[in-house]
């Protein structure tokens, strides 16, 4: 029987896959070839009754599961024992590790069955999908594989265990361990067993050199390593590219409707990405970041920044509904493609800047910023310096309505003023004095138009008197300083008005979709940080507990949670949300020199 979808989920990847596995051990979303692919395994979002699309190692009489992941990396291990004492360990890798002087990352998921105790009898089923689930895929026998094939697309299972069991369904004694190698369609040299053993083992050191090299802070650091993987494996390799998540369609609450297809490239989340991972001294995913902006900006001309991209860079992301799954929990529809590609939303421009100025100043990269690199930076500065005072969709991609919104003002301002700091870097004076005459006039405005006196606040839009949970970022851009008064005021109404219990909301006026009724995960995390900046650490120290026991078991987070019983909401694993851990950690441990 196929449990009812949850988000109690791990998620594995590589840099080029990742896939979610749930608490038993089944591979319920995953997808081919890239993170935005079409999902080949897509029981997450097929309705609670699917049969197909998933990947899963069946114990006959099943009693109890535990699960979590090996220390410091990203392979899982879940252990299933039945009601007679048979135990059966499940071990999920995607590997990643140095090959031949280059990162080795495979488009292929290594599976471990092994018995640890008794005769334990299993069913494996392989049930993956194409075209969103609208084909289920039937599998042809080879002499030790099986294939799965649909147009251009052809997955193949090389294995050590039984090839008919798999392809009938059926169930038999597991006697011995076997291996399962699930991906490209490539010839596999050696046994599935040791394939599977090196690439495994070889993996989980590469994850645990990496974690080690990380500058982590002194308390919450099982938390803050958790998250720093999770981030890692939202990282496309291969273009520099952040997705927002690896989901699309999980709703933001209940039969809402606000189902949106994440697995996406936005340039202001991936902001955030690079900035918690440079903190942490993972600044190799920054440096390929770079390069993605600057090949988006340089191949799109002057055409205006996009809010996302896909992964490869391409900037069409049409919207559709996909009729071939349910949608999670049966609450549809299923989207790929996401319309907000199509939206102004000018502080995208901010972010970019903000992300390329890291290179001008951090002498541990091996390539610093230079004239060139100013000089393709510049016309984003020249748009955002047009754009501050327009209307656009802001940062919570409204639909149906353009306002000027404050933080996408506030963005273009620091666009202004990174650039003029960097200009002052390279030596270039002309330069600094015009663009810090740019930044000026943006803060004026800002400080004209976006403050409220009367409510000693600043607030979401020019003309209104509405808060909104971005605003608590001004000081992580050093717009303003914690102890200025008008960002304590916003600080204080933020907390009164758009904090239900521990959570905050993102807003709280009526948008496209009604009223929202769960709280924006990462915007509770800024109200940690903003408590703590201005004077209020103990309490800010005893929220940010309380949001980590909010995780699910192994640590991760969605987008949304729901303010009465902390049930997780909206697309998994939500980088925005992990990016919060370590920036509140990183904000509120003590500092190692005065941990002994």
């Amino acid at each position: 029987m196929t449990p009812s979808a949850s988000l109690d989920l791990a998620l594995i990847g590589n840099g080029r896959l990742a896939m979610l596995v749930d608490a038993q051990g089944a591979i319920v979303w995953g997808c081919f070839p890239e993170l935005d692919g079409d999902p080949v395994f897509s029981a997450l979002v097929a309705g609670d009754a699917a049969a197909a699309g998933r990947y899963a190692v069946e114990l006959a009489d099943l009693a109890h599961v535990e699960q979590a992941y090996e220390r410091n990396s990203a392979v899982l291990t879940t252990r299933l024992t039945d009601r007679h004492g048979g135990i059966v360990d499940i071990v999920d890798c995607l590997p990643r590790f140095a090959q031949n002087n280059r990162l080795f990352q495979p488009m292929l998921h290594v599976r471990q069955v092994k018995r640890v105790a008794g005769t334990p009898r299993i069913t494996l089923v392989l049930a993956p999908t194409f075209e969103y689930g609208r084909v289920a895929a039937a599998p042809a026998r080879g002499s030790n594989h099986l294939r799965y094939t649909l147009g251009t697309q052809t997955l193949r299972l090389t294995t050590d265990a039984p090839l008919a069991a798999i392809a009938e369904g059926n169930a038999f004694l597991l006697h011995d361990d076997v291996t399962l190698l699930f991906g490209a369609d490539e010839t596999v040299a050696e046994s599935p067993r040791e394939v599977g053993r090196r690439f495994v083992e070889e993996t989980l050191l590469w994850w645990r050199a990496w974690v080690r090299r990380l500058a982590i802070p002194f308390e919450w650091q099982e938390d803050v390593i958790r998250a720093a993987i999770t981030l890692k494996l939202n990282a496309c390799d291969d273009t520099g590219a952040i997705v927002a998540a690896v989901t699309t369609s999980i709703p933001e609450a209940p039969d809402s409707g606000r189902n949106w297809d994440y697995r996406y490239c936005w340039l202001r989340d991936a902001y955030f990405v690079i900035e918690a991972l440079n903190r942490l001294n993972a600044t190799d995913t920054m440096e390929a970041y770079l390069r993605y902006v600057v090949n988006i900006a340089a191949n799109g001309g002057d055409a205006p920044l996009q809010p996302m991209y896909r992964i490869s860079g391409d900037p069409s992301l049409p919207e559709m509904t996909v009729p071939g799954l349910a949608g999670y929990r049966g609450m549809g529809p299923v989207r790929i493609g996401n319309d907000a590609w199509r939206q102004m939303q000018n502080d995208v421009y901010g972010s970019a800047v903000l992300a390329g100025t890291h290179v001008f100043f951090d002498a541990r990269l091996t390539n610093l910023g230079d004239a060139s690199l100013f000089a393709r930076l510049e016309p984003l500065g020249e748009r955002a310096f047009a754009l501050h005072a327009e209307p656009d969709a802001g940062i919570w991609e409204y639909r149906g309505r353009a306002r000027v919104h404050t933080f996408s003002a506030v963005m273009c301002w620091a666009a202004c003023d990174r650039l003029a700091r960097i200009a002052r870097r390279l030596r270039l004076p002309d330069r600094a004095e015009a663009w810090q005459a740019r930044a000026d006039t943006v803060a004026r405005f800002i400080d004209a138009q976006c403050f409220s006196p009367e409510r000693n606040a600043f607030v979401g839009a020019v003309g209104s008197t509405e808060l909104d949970a971005s605003l608590l970022r001004l000081i992580d851009v050093g717009y303003v300083k914690p102890d200025d008064p008008r960002y304590v005021g916003t600080v204080e109404a933020i907390g009164r008005e758009l904090k239900r219990g521990d959570f905050v909301f993102r807003y709280l006026e009526k948008d496209d979709f009604g009223v929202p009724t769960n709280a924006f995960v990462v915007c509770t995390f800024w109200y940690v940080n903003a408590l703590a900046a201005i004077g209020r650490k103990d309490e800010a120290r005893a929220l940010f507990e309380r949001l980590l026991a909010a995780r699910n078991r192994h640590g991760l987070l969605a987008e949304h949670l729901d303010p009465a019983t902390g049930e997780p909401w909206g697309n998994f694993v939500q980088t925005y949300s992990m990016v919060g851990i370590i920036e509140a950690a990183m904000r509120l441990s003590a500092p190692w020199e005065d941990a002994f």
